[in-house]
């Protein structure tokens, strides 16, 4: 049964299991989509790389999920990508290809990927054009981002103390990741926070500091990046267990 905190940003939504805690947040998808679409003919959503989302990317594309949303409207892009090819078992591309767009059928045309054969610093400039032209005329805002949430409070690749963390541009970004050895390319800050709508996926008990640092702590960006993450004028929502909220007070 899902607790939730509903009057104050962000919403909290507590569910017991981490069954409940996807088909939470799958519902919200759809009910964004449907609001997307009606208002803008359209769904741009921003992905996020990792194990959680990809267990609700396969409930999407599960018979639940996949007939209560018009797919062929919906366009994907990634708010992280790792600095490897597509075809690396690293990649988010190639993560949320197999677990959604692949079963889902979604056309070539209707995904984003960044492309990693090219040098860092050049596929995150690449990238941002590659948003600022599909926005175009429009408002340069997703209608929803995914994230997720390390174990050291970092969200897509905006990790502790890297320069990203005060890059004030709209777009995307090369960051090397020192405590990883690699170099990422990341949707900023300012850009993630342009969004209709952000949704934060996390769960287990190994995320609960994090939690707690992000939501209840001083803040601290250096140290807990996903504190960056406060939509200007959208909605910000948490899906949690509860194991990784135990240390909230709802």
């Amino acid at each position: 049964m899902e607790k939730t905190a509903r009057n104050s940003a962000p919403q909290l939504h507590v569910f017991a299991t981490v069954e409940e805690v996807l088909y939470g947040l799958a519902d919200l998808f759809v009910a964004l989509a449907e609001r997307a679409t009606a208002a803008r003919g359209r769904f741009s959503v921003a992905l996020s790389g990792g194990g959680s989302p990809k267990k609700l990317y396969e409930l999407l594309a599960s018979p639940a999920y996949r007939e209560r949303v018009r797919w062929e409207q919906v366009y994907f892009f990634f708010g992280d990508e790792r600095n490897v090819p597509a075809t690396d078992p690293q990649s988010n591309f190639l993560m949320a290809t197999q677990a959604l767009l692949a079963p889902l059928g979604i056309a070539p045309t209707q995904v984003f990927a960044v492309h990693t054969s090219l040098p860092p610093a050049k596929a995150a400039e690449e990238y941002t054009q590659t948003i600022t032209d599909f926005f175009g005329e429009a408002e340069l805002r997703f209608d929803l981002v995914l994230l997720g949430l390390g174990d050291n409070s970092h969200t897509a690749s905006l990790f502790p103390h890297t320069a990203v963390l005060h890059d004030a541009t709209v777009g995307a970004r090369e960051v090397f990741v020192p405590e990883l050895d690699a170099h990422r390319i990341t949707l900023t800050a300012p850009l993630l926070n342009l969004a209709h709508a952000v949704a934060f996926l996390v769960y287990g008990a190994d995320k609960a500091a994090a939690v707690r640092h992000v939501l209840r702590d001083a803040r601290d960006v250096e140290e807990f990046p996903a504190q960056l993450i406060a939509p200007s004028d959208g909605e910000l929502h948490w899906f949690l267990d509860e194991a990784a909220a135990v240390h909230l007070t709802l």
